[in-house]
Protein backbone atom coordinates (compact mmCIF):
# COMPACT_ATOMS: atom_id res chain seq x y z
CA UNK A 1 0.00 0.00 0.00
CA UNK A 2 1.33 3.33 -0.95
CA UNK A 3 0.66 6.09 1.36
CA UNK A 4 1.22 9.15 -1.04
CA UNK A 5 -2.17 7.30 -2.91
CA UNK A 6 -3.84 7.11 0.67
CA UNK A 7 -7.32 7.96 0.02
CA UNK A 8 -9.67 9.24 3.10
CA UNK A 9 -11.65 5.78 3.25
CA UNK A 10 -8.91 3.63 3.15
CA UNK A 11 -7.61 5.72 5.80
CA UNK A 12 -10.21 5.25 7.83
CA UNK A 13 -10.65 1.66 7.67
CA UNK A 14 -6.62 1.19 7.98
CA UNK A 15 -6.55 3.45 11.21
CA UNK A 16 -9.16 1.82 12.72
CA UNK A 17 -8.78 -1.84 12.30
CA UNK A 18 -4.96 -1.13 13.78
CA UNK A 19 -6.93 0.24 17.16
CA UNK A 20 -9.88 -2.25 17.39
CA UNK A 21 -6.98 -5.00 16.13
CA UNK A 22 -4.53 -4.03 18.83
CA UNK A 23 -6.77 -3.35 21.04
CA UNK A 24 -8.64 -6.64 21.50
CA UNK A 25 -5.61 -8.68 20.66
CA UNK A 26 -3.88 -7.10 23.88
CA UNK A 27 -6.74 -7.32 25.66
CA UNK A 28 -7.36 -10.86 24.88
CA UNK A 29 -3.72 -11.89 25.63
CA UNK A 30 -3.69 -10.29 28.92
CA UNK A 31 -6.84 -12.00 30.08
CA UNK A 32 -5.05 -15.41 29.19
CA UNK A 33 -1.95 -14.43 31.09
CA UNK A 34 -4.56 -13.22 33.94
CA UNK A 35 -6.56 -16.47 34.22
CA UNK A 36 -3.49 -18.24 34.06
CA UNK A 37 -2.81 -16.86 37.37
CA UNK A 38 -5.98 -17.14 38.53
CA UNK A 39 -5.76 -20.50 38.30
CA UNK A 40 -2.78 -21.24 39.85
CA UNK A 41 -3.68 -19.23 42.71
CA UNK A 42 -7.61 -20.62 43.47
CA UNK A 43 -6.20 -23.79 42.48
CA UNK A 44 -6.30 -25.30 45.98
CA UNK A 45 -9.83 -23.94 46.89
CA UNK A 46 -11.24 -25.55 43.79
CA UNK A 47 -9.45 -29.12 44.44
CA UNK A 48 -10.61 -28.59 48.25
CA UNK A 49 -14.16 -28.17 47.51
CA UNK A 50 -14.43 -30.30 44.37
CA UNK A 51 -15.66 -27.65 41.66
CA UNK A 52 -16.94 -29.58 38.65
CA UNK A 53 -14.62 -27.72 35.83
CA UNK A 54 -17.59 -27.07 33.84
CA UNK A 55 -18.52 -24.63 36.58
CA UNK A 56 -15.20 -23.34 37.12
CA UNK A 57 -15.61 -22.33 33.05
CA UNK A 58 -18.91 -21.18 32.88
CA UNK A 59 -19.88 -19.60 35.82
CA UNK A 60 -16.93 -18.27 37.01
CA UNK A 61 -14.30 -17.33 34.14
CA UNK A 62 -16.63 -16.67 31.44
CA UNK A 63 -18.24 -14.53 33.79
CA UNK A 64 -15.23 -12.81 34.92
CA UNK A 65 -13.74 -11.54 31.66
CA UNK A 66 -16.19 -9.23 30.82
CA UNK A 67 -15.83 -7.73 34.47
CA UNK A 68 -11.89 -7.71 33.36
CA UNK A 69 -12.38 -5.77 30.42
CA UNK A 70 -14.57 -3.25 32.16
CA UNK A 71 -12.17 -2.86 34.50
CA UNK A 72 -9.28 -2.27 32.60
CA UNK A 73 -10.86 -0.94 29.24
CA UNK A 74 -9.31 2.34 29.45
CA UNK A 75 -5.92 1.26 30.21
CA UNK A 76 -5.64 -1.06 27.31
CA UNK A 77 -7.09 1.68 24.60
CA UNK A 78 -5.03 4.23 25.98
CA UNK A 79 -1.77 1.08 25.48
CA UNK A 80 -3.15 0.25 22.20
CA UNK A 81 -3.35 3.86 20.78
CA UNK A 82 -0.21 4.64 22.04
CA UNK A 83 1.73 0.82 20.55
CA UNK A 84 0.11 1.09 16.87
CA UNK A 85 0.14 5.01 16.40
CA UNK A 86 4.07 4.89 17.90
CA UNK A 87 4.34 2.03 15.17
CA UNK A 88 3.04 4.02 12.59
CA UNK A 89 5.29 6.73 13.40
CA UNK A 90 8.74 5.17 13.19
CA UNK A 91 7.45 3.70 9.87
CA UNK A 92 7.54 7.14 8.26
CA UNK A 93 3.34 5.90 8.03
CA UNK A 94 2.17 9.68 9.72
CA UNK A 95 4.40 11.85 7.98
CA UNK A 96 3.76 10.13 4.61
CA UNK A 97 -0.08 10.83 5.40
CA UNK A 98 -0.05 13.99 6.72
CA UNK A 99 2.29 15.69 3.64
CA UNK A 100 -0.42 13.56 1.39
CA UNK A 101 -2.79 16.37 2.18
CA UNK A 102 -4.83 15.00 5.14
CA UNK A 103 -4.87 17.46 8.55
CA UNK A 104 -3.84 16.26 11.53
CA UNK A 105 -7.71 16.97 12.52
CA UNK A 106 -8.66 14.42 9.54
CA UNK A 107 -6.34 12.36 11.05
CA UNK A 108 -7.91 11.92 14.18
CA UNK A 109 -11.57 11.18 13.16
CA UNK A 110 -10.96 7.32 12.60
CA UNK A 111 -9.39 7.40 16.38
CA UNK A 112 -12.70 8.92 17.72
CA UNK A 113 -14.90 6.61 15.51
CA UNK A 114 -13.09 3.51 16.47
CA UNK A 115 -13.28 5.74 20.71
CA UNK A 116 -17.28 5.70 19.58
CA UNK A 117 -17.54 1.98 18.84
CA UNK A 118 -15.29 0.98 22.18
CA UNK A 119 -17.67 3.40 24.25
CA UNK A 120 -20.67 1.65 22.98
CA UNK A 121 -18.97 -1.23 23.90
CA UNK A 122 -17.92 -0.39 27.52
CA UNK A 123 -21.95 0.85 27.93
CA UNK A 124 -23.17 -2.62 26.48
CA UNK A 125 -21.19 -4.37 28.73
CA UNK A 126 -21.70 -2.38 32.20
CA UNK A 127 -25.36 -2.03 31.18
CA UNK A 128 -26.00 -5.33 30.18
CA UNK A 129 -23.80 -8.15 30.17
CA UNK A 130 -21.85 -7.25 33.40
CA UNK A 131 -24.34 -7.54 36.14
CA UNK A 132 -25.51 -10.87 35.14
CA UNK A 133 -22.44 -12.34 34.63
CA UNK A 134 -21.24 -10.31 37.94
CA UNK A 135 -24.08 -11.90 39.90
CA UNK A 136 -22.71 -15.56 38.56
CA UNK A 137 -19.57 -14.53 39.34
CA UNK A 138 -19.76 -13.43 43.13
CA UNK A 139 -22.43 -16.47 43.89
CA UNK A 140 -19.59 -18.45 42.17
CA UNK A 141 -16.60 -16.48 45.02
CA UNK A 142 -18.97 -16.79 47.84
CA UNK A 143 -20.16 -20.41 47.47
CA UNK A 144 -16.19 -21.58 46.60
CA UNK A 145 -13.15 -19.12 47.28
CA UNK A 146 -14.52 -16.44 49.88
CA UNK A 147 -17.79 -14.39 51.24
CA UNK A 148 -16.51 -10.87 51.10
CA UNK A 149 -19.47 -9.84 53.24
CA UNK A 150 -20.11 -5.48 54.16
CA UNK A 151 -21.69 -5.52 57.59
CA UNK A 152 -23.50 -2.07 58.37
CA UNK A 153 -25.58 -3.72 61.30
CA UNK A 154 -24.52 -1.66 64.02
CA UNK A 155 -26.08 2.06 64.86
CA UNK A 156 -28.40 1.93 62.07
CA UNK A 157 -30.70 5.37 61.89
CA UNK A 158 -32.82 5.26 58.66
CA UNK A 159 -36.17 6.63 57.10
CA UNK A 160 -37.84 3.65 56.15
CA UNK A 161 -41.00 5.37 54.53
CA UNK A 162 -41.76 8.99 54.59
CA UNK A 163 -42.12 10.09 58.46
CA UNK A 164 -41.58 6.47 59.64
CA UNK A 165 -38.25 5.52 61.33
CA UNK A 166 -35.98 2.96 62.41
CA UNK A 167 -33.28 2.99 65.27
CA UNK A 168 -31.07 -0.04 66.18
CA UNK A 169 -28.47 -0.35 67.99
CA UNK A 170 -27.32 -3.91 66.06
CA UNK A 171 -28.48 -6.27 63.90
CA UNK A 172 -27.18 -10.20 64.58
CA UNK A 173 -26.44 -12.64 62.46
CA UNK A 174 -29.37 -14.32 63.16
CA UNK A 175 -31.41 -11.47 61.94
CA UNK A 176 -32.35 -9.85 65.38
CA UNK A 177 -32.60 -6.31 65.79
CA UNK A 178 -31.18 -5.12 69.57
CA UNK A 179 -32.39 -1.96 70.68
CA UNK A 180 -35.25 -1.55 68.37
CA UNK A 181 -37.63 1.42 67.80
CA UNK A 182 -39.47 3.12 65.54
CA UNK A 183 -40.84 6.74 65.52
CA UNK A 184 -44.29 7.61 63.37
CA UNK A 185 -44.27 11.30 62.52
CA UNK A 186 -47.17 13.62 60.77
CA UNK A 187 -46.39 17.22 60.08
CA UNK A 188 -43.28 16.95 61.26
CA UNK A 189 -44.67 15.73 65.02
CA UNK A 190 -44.22 12.73 66.97
CA UNK A 191 -47.45 10.76 66.88
CA UNK A 192 -46.15 7.62 68.09
CA UNK A 193 -43.28 5.67 69.59
CA UNK A 194 -42.30 2.22 70.14
CA UNK A 195 -39.65 0.92 71.65
CA UNK A 196 -38.48 -2.92 72.53
CA UNK A 197 -35.07 -4.82 73.64
CA UNK A 198 -35.69 -6.97 70.49
CA UNK A 199 -37.06 -7.89 67.14
CA UNK A 200 -36.72 -10.60 65.46
CA UNK A 201 -37.27 -11.85 61.89
CA UNK A 202 -40.18 -13.93 60.74
CA UNK A 203 -38.73 -15.64 57.52
CA UNK A 204 -42.12 -17.28 56.87
CA UNK A 205 -44.10 -14.37 57.49
CA UNK A 206 -41.56 -11.86 56.00
CA UNK A 207 -42.24 -9.33 59.01
CA UNK A 208 -40.24 -8.28 61.79
CA UNK A 209 -41.25 -9.91 65.58
CA UNK A 210 -41.11 -7.23 68.02
CA UNK A 211 -40.59 -8.55 71.45
CA UNK A 212 -41.65 -7.10 75.00
CA UNK A 213 -42.65 -3.81 73.87
CA UNK A 214 -44.51 -0.68 75.01
CA UNK A 215 -45.88 2.16 72.79
CA UNK A 216 -46.37 5.51 73.43
CA UNK A 217 -49.42 7.32 71.36
CA UNK A 218 -49.35 11.36 70.88
CA UNK A 219 -52.47 12.79 70.45
CA UNK A 220 -53.16 16.45 68.64
CA UNK A 221 -53.67 17.83 72.30
CA UNK A 222 -50.16 16.48 73.27
CA UNK A 223 -51.73 13.79 75.97
CA UNK A 224 -49.98 10.56 75.86
CA UNK A 225 -51.20 7.03 76.12
CA UNK A 226 -48.91 4.35 77.05
CA UNK A 227 -49.52 0.77 76.07
CA UNK A 228 -47.43 -2.58 76.24
CA UNK A 229 -47.09 -6.06 75.48
CA UNK A 230 -45.16 -9.44 74.54
CA UNK A 231 -45.31 -9.90 71.10
CA UNK A 232 -46.30 -8.20 68.07
CA UNK A 233 -45.61 -8.59 63.95
CA UNK A 234 -44.92 -5.30 61.95
CA UNK A 235 -44.58 -4.54 58.39
CA UNK A 236 -42.24 -2.01 57.46
CA UNK A 237 -39.43 -1.70 54.55
CA UNK A 238 -36.84 -3.01 56.48
CA UNK A 239 -35.26 -6.50 55.69
CA UNK A 240 -32.21 -8.19 57.10
CA UNK A 241 -30.44 -8.58 53.98
CA UNK A 242 -29.78 -4.65 54.04
CA UNK A 243 -27.62 -5.20 56.86
CA UNK A 244 -25.30 -8.16 55.08
CA UNK A 245 -24.26 -7.37 51.37
CA UNK A 246 -21.10 -7.80 49.48
CA UNK A 247 -18.51 -5.15 49.34
CA UNK A 248 -19.07 -5.30 45.64
CA UNK A 249 -22.90 -5.50 45.71
CA UNK A 250 -23.59 -2.29 43.27
CA UNK A 251 -21.37 -4.58 40.33
CA UNK A 252 -24.58 -6.61 40.41
CA UNK A 253 -27.07 -3.65 39.15
CA UNK A 254 -27.27 -2.03 35.82
CA UNK A 255 -27.58 2.00 35.88
CA UNK A 256 -31.53 1.85 36.40
CA UNK A 257 -30.95 -0.56 39.14
CA UNK A 258 -28.52 1.91 41.08
CA UNK A 259 -30.05 4.67 40.30
CA UNK A 260 -33.34 3.48 42.33
CA UNK A 261 -31.33 1.74 44.82
CA UNK A 262 -29.71 5.40 45.25
CA UNK A 263 -33.67 7.19 45.63
CA UNK A 264 -34.25 4.39 48.28
CA UNK A 265 -31.25 5.84 50.12
CA UNK A 266 -32.28 9.22 49.30
CA UNK A 267 -35.81 8.66 50.85
CA UNK A 268 -34.60 6.38 54.00
CA UNK A 269 -31.84 9.46 54.64
CA UNK A 270 -28.90 7.56 54.08
CA UNK A 271 -25.53 8.77 55.22
CA UNK A 272 -23.15 6.80 52.63
CA UNK A 273 -25.25 7.75 49.26
CA UNK A 274 -22.45 9.20 48.06
CA UNK A 275 -20.08 6.21 47.19
CA UNK A 276 -23.08 5.06 45.13
CA UNK A 277 -23.74 8.06 43.34
CA UNK A 278 -20.29 8.30 42.33
CA UNK A 279 -20.21 4.50 41.18
CA UNK A 280 -23.31 5.59 39.26
CA UNK A 281 -21.84 8.60 37.42
CA UNK A 282 -18.15 7.00 37.23
CA UNK A 283 -20.21 4.67 34.34
CA UNK A 284 -21.54 7.19 32.45
CA UNK A 285 -17.78 8.88 32.62
CA UNK A 286 -16.23 5.72 31.35
CA UNK A 287 -17.25 5.95 28.26
CA UNK A 288 -15.89 9.56 27.54
CA UNK A 289 -12.56 9.20 29.16
CA UNK A 290 -12.17 6.82 25.81
CA UNK A 291 -12.34 9.50 23.75
CA UNK A 292 -10.07 11.65 26.11
CA UNK A 293 -7.01 8.94 26.14
CA UNK A 294 -7.63 8.59 22.20
CA UNK A 295 -6.82 11.96 22.13
CA UNK A 296 -3.86 12.13 24.74
CA UNK A 297 -2.38 8.90 22.95
CA UNK A 298 -2.37 10.05 19.40
CA UNK A 299 -0.80 13.46 20.24
CA UNK A 300 1.76 11.70 22.61
CA UNK A 301 2.47 8.90 19.71
CA UNK A 302 2.63 11.25 16.65
CA UNK A 303 6.10 12.46 17.49
CA UNK A 304 9.27 10.23 17.00
CA UNK A 305 11.33 10.59 20.48
CA UNK A 306 14.74 8.90 21.51
CA UNK A 307 14.17 5.46 22.84
CA UNK A 308 11.58 4.28 20.39
CA UNK A 309 8.03 2.87 21.09
CA UNK A 310 8.90 1.85 24.76
CA UNK A 311 9.37 5.34 25.83
CA UNK A 312 6.09 6.42 24.31
CA UNK A 313 4.45 2.95 26.31
CA UNK A 314 6.24 3.86 29.39
CA UNK A 315 4.59 7.39 29.75
CA UNK A 316 1.41 6.17 28.30
CA UNK A 317 1.16 3.76 31.37
CA UNK A 318 2.27 6.34 33.61
CA UNK A 319 -0.43 8.96 32.50
CA UNK A 320 -2.94 6.06 32.85
CA UNK A 321 -2.02 5.17 36.70
CA UNK A 322 -2.57 8.61 36.98
CA UNK A 323 -5.53 8.82 35.76
CA UNK A 324 -6.67 6.41 38.05
CA UNK A 325 -4.97 7.48 41.25
CA UNK A 326 -7.38 10.92 40.54
CA UNK A 327 -10.31 8.80 40.08
CA UNK A 328 -9.17 7.30 43.48
CA UNK A 329 -8.55 10.88 45.56
CA UNK A 330 -11.93 12.29 43.93
CA UNK A 331 -13.54 9.37 45.30
CA UNK A 332 -12.28 9.61 48.84
CA UNK A 333 -13.08 13.29 48.94
CA UNK A 334 -16.58 12.90 47.71
CA UNK A 335 -17.23 10.02 50.40
CA UNK A 336 -15.23 11.23 53.74
CA UNK A 337 -15.45 15.03 52.61
CA UNK A 338 -17.30 17.97 51.14
CA UNK A 339 -16.62 17.46 47.65
CA UNK A 340 -19.67 16.51 44.97
CA UNK A 341 -20.00 13.41 44.12
CA UNK A 342 -21.04 13.85 40.54
CA UNK A 343 -17.53 16.26 40.07
CA UNK A 344 -16.08 13.79 41.83
CA UNK A 345 -16.95 11.26 38.84
CA UNK A 346 -15.70 13.59 36.29
CA UNK A 347 -13.09 15.36 37.65
CA UNK A 348 -10.36 13.12 36.05
CA UNK A 349 -12.04 13.56 32.68
CA UNK A 350 -11.93 16.94 33.31
CA UNK A 351 -7.98 17.37 33.83
CA UNK A 352 -7.44 14.62 31.28
CA UNK A 353 -9.71 16.74 28.77
CA UNK A 354 -7.14 19.92 29.09
CA UNK A 355 -3.99 17.80 29.17
CA UNK A 356 -5.49 16.11 25.77
CA UNK A 357 -5.87 19.88 23.90
CA UNK A 358 -2.75 21.02 25.33
CA UNK A 359 -0.71 17.75 23.97
CA UNK A 360 -3.12 18.17 20.88
CA UNK A 361 -1.91 21.85 20.34
CA UNK A 362 2.04 20.49 20.67
CA UNK A 363 1.19 17.22 18.17
CA UNK A 364 3.10 18.14 15.27
CA UNK A 365 0.70 18.92 12.47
Amino acid sequence: MKLSKLKPGILDRYVIGKFLGTFFFSILLIIIIVIIFDISEKIDDFLEKKVLLTSIIFDYYVNFIPYFITLFSSLFIFIAVIFFTSKMAYNSEIIAILSSGVSFRRFLYPYFISACILALFTVFLNDVIMPSANKKRLEFEERYIRSPMMYMGKDVHKQVEPGVFVYLQQVTSSDQAIRFSLERYEDDRLVSKLVSDRAVWNREKEKWTIQKYYIRDIDSLGNETLSTGEDMDTTIHLHPSEFKRRDNFTEQMNMSELQDFIDELRVQGSDNINQYIIKLHERIAAPFSTFILSLIGVSLSTRKVRGGIGIHVAIGIALCFLYILFMRFSSEFATKGNLSPILAAWIPNIIFGIVGIFLYRLAPK
